[in-house]
């Protein structure tokens, strides 16, 4: 299991974007059976452990007495520099069941993609239910079934470990190959002449009246 050290923030006078400047990331860290407490993380530690567990993954907090076995619920990122500005830990229960988004990682190479067909990739997490200690890190689908054009991969092809539910509609598609659409050939429309001839007739009738010599009285 991850550890991550925190500190209880006590002095809440300290302004977040304060905390932020010194390299510390503010948090909380809430549950059914825990009170909302305020915390404080070193910035550099918090990204590494993001990195390695996601938010389905068990977190173990330390410096707040006992261990607490909590999951990163909820990273507020500044949009500009998409960095933390914020974390909320939810402390979970042994035995309690929660409902996490697992991410699913592709692998393999598509039989029908490299004959010329496209992939679509229609899901990228599935949702589950299970034991907190219980729970998957990613979901593993490999594309190399998807041998011909219409092949489909469904949510109900993932083998799920004992004592995980799936929530996500069992029907739902995770990828398929279909047909690459024809491109149409554009038709040039013929032009239309019609001004040109009749500007040229005119010329023409024009040039005629010019030349015929006027008659003398």
């Amino acid at each position: 299991m991850l550890t991550l050290p925190v500190e209880k923030r006590t002095d809440e006078s300290a302004g977040a974007p304060a905390l932020r400047r010194a390299g510390t990331l503010p948090g909380v860290v809430y549950g059914a059976h825990h009170e909302a407490t305020p915390i404080a993380i070193s910035m550099s530690a918090f990204t590494k452990v993001l990195d390695e567990a996601g938010e389905a993954t068990v977190v173990s907090l330390t410096g707040l007495g006992e261990s607490l076995p909590t999951l990163i619920h909820e990273v507020d990122l500044d949009p500009l520099t998409n960095q933390p500005r914020h974390v909320d830990f939810y402390a979970v229960t042994k035995g309690e069941k929660v409902q996490v988004a697992i991410p699913i990682e592709f692998v393999g190479e598509s039989p029908a993609v490299e004959a010329g067909a496209n992939l679509v990739k229609v899901l990228h997490e599935i949702e589950i239910e299970a034991d907190p200690m219980n729970l998957p890190h990613e979901f593993t689908v490999d594309l190399s079934v998807l041998a011909t054009v219409n092949d489909q991969i469904h949510v109900r092809d993932i083998k799920l470990p004992s004592g995980v539910t799936l929530v996500t509609d069992a029907e739902e598609v995770i990828a398929l190959v279909q047909e690459v659409a024809a491109e149409k050939e554009e038709v040039a429309e013929p032009a239309d002449i019609t001004s040109v001839e009749v500007e040229k007739k005119g010329k023409e009738e024009g040039a005629e009246e010019t030349a015929a010599p006027e008659e003398k009285k």
